[in-house]
């Protein structure tokens, strides 16, 4: 049985909604977030060293990082489903998504969380992460036109993947600025399967407003 450490509030929320669009079985072992450091618990670091999640576990091997976790869970279970078929361009640009995610959009706006801490002495480096996200988002919200989703018409893991960079960036209200971004998030979490997830998984803050 394929086992997600799922913590909750965090990213691991993005697979156990791959894993309801897939109608895998799964098992849920949830981990709580300190109230007053919002850190994940010391009893992550027994699943993986680095403590962090997500991590999912199955048959004696344990992986983590979304991105390898969604290409695992792809290839091993997926039966062709959510993604295009290996060997395509489509399967390159699909790829391509899966590593831009945590590689460099969610770069910026992880330092805009942090920096926004600081108040004025954060200041010298707003105007370099203002032209980052504009960079990083205007080229997702440029990627989006005259799409449903990121390869077409229809949902990939692809979406999955970059979901948490369109719901953070939801959160930091970039949304009027980059309405397909917007549209985008509107529609998948919409889904069935998104919201059997967060069923799931327990309070999200970055889901629906309603």
């Amino acid at each position: 049985m394929l086992v997600v450490h799922h913590l909750n509030d965090s990213r691991s929320q993005r697979i156990l909604w791959l894993l309801e669009e897939l109608g895998l079985p799964y098992e849920v072992k949830t981990y709580l977030r300190d109230a007053a450091t919002r850190l994940a618990p010391p009893e992550l670091k027994a699943v993986h060293p680095l403590g962090k999640s997500p991590v999912i576990t199955e048959d004696g091997a344990t992986i983590n990082e979304s991105g390898a976790i969604i290409d695992y869970v792809l290839r091993r279970h997926a039966a062709g489903r959510l993604a295009p078929p290996m060997g395509t361009p489509q399967y390159e640009a699909h790829q391509q998504w899966l590593h831009y995610a945590e590689g460099s959009a969610m770069l910026p706006l992880m330092l805009l969380m942090y920096v926004s801490r600081l108040g004025e002495a954060g200041a010298p480096l707003q105007p370099r992460i203002e032209d980052e996200l504009a960079n990083h988002l205007g080229y997702l919200n440029r990627s989006l036109e005259g799409r449903d989703y990121l390869m077409g018409a229809d949902l990939t893991a692809a979406d999955i993947q970059m979901s948490f960079v369109g719901e953070v960036a939801g959160a930091f209200g970039r949304f009027e600025a980059y309405p397909n971004i917007a549209a985008w998030v509107r529609r998948f979490q919409a889904r069935p399967a998104y919201r059997a997830a967060l069923e799931k998984g327990g309070p999200y803050s970055l889901g629906p407003r309603s």
